[in-house]
């Protein structure tokens, strides 16, 4: 978990320092300076892929699915988050959280660091914004990779876990089924 820690802590401290060199600011409080480093820290996390205007959100899905399967990650949640706000009553745009996971590369990952657990399953977002346009949002898993000290034997898992998310995203983007 220090090793995390300090990864994180690296990275934000260099992105401090990126603040700095970024040329005479308005003056600040140190407040402000947090939120907004912390702000750029969240989006650089996340990835946001736009899909292909030819393909609807069902195909999207289903070509992720079909890929998943293809390459042995299991979908172990799906969860169709608009469809439960419309339920409630409320008017939502498309929204559904699709989970993937490979139980065994995970299991070694949270013996190694329990810290792991909180970014189990790898979520992949299907979402459609205000104009009607398909989205698919999953963690930056390139930040990942380099924010933490993995020991030799598990980089390779790791980047097979990155490598199988974004092959599973690209099959939704461009509606490969």
């Amino acid at each position: 978990m220090k090793r995390i820690y300090l990864s994180v802590t690296l990275l934000f401290t260099m992105s401090m320092s990126c603040l700095a060199f970024a040329g005479p600011p308005a003056p600040k409080s140190e407040a402000q300076i947090d939120r907004s480093a912390m702000r750029q820290m969240v989006h650089q996390s996340i990835k946001k892929f736009k899909i292909a205007e030819d393909v609807s959100l069902e195909d999207a899905i289903d070509s992720m699915k079909l890929r998943a399967n293809m390459l042995n990650f299991k979908m172990v949640a799906d969860l169709p988050l608009s469809e439960q706000v419309k339920a409630m009553g409320e008017k939502a745009n498309y929204m559904r959280i699709l989970a993937f996971c490979d139980a065994l590369i995970a299991k070694k990952m949270v013996e190694f660091d329990p810290i792991f657990a909180g970014f189990l399953p790898c979520r992949i977002a299907v979402i459609q914004d205000n104009q009607g346009q398909g989205w698919i949002v999953t963690m930056n898993m390139d930040m990942m990779l380099n924010a933490v000290d993995l020991p030799p034997k598990l980089q390779p898992l790791a980047k097979q876990v990155r490598d199988t998310i974004y092959s599973i995203v690209d099959a939704g983007v461009n509606g490969d089924l």
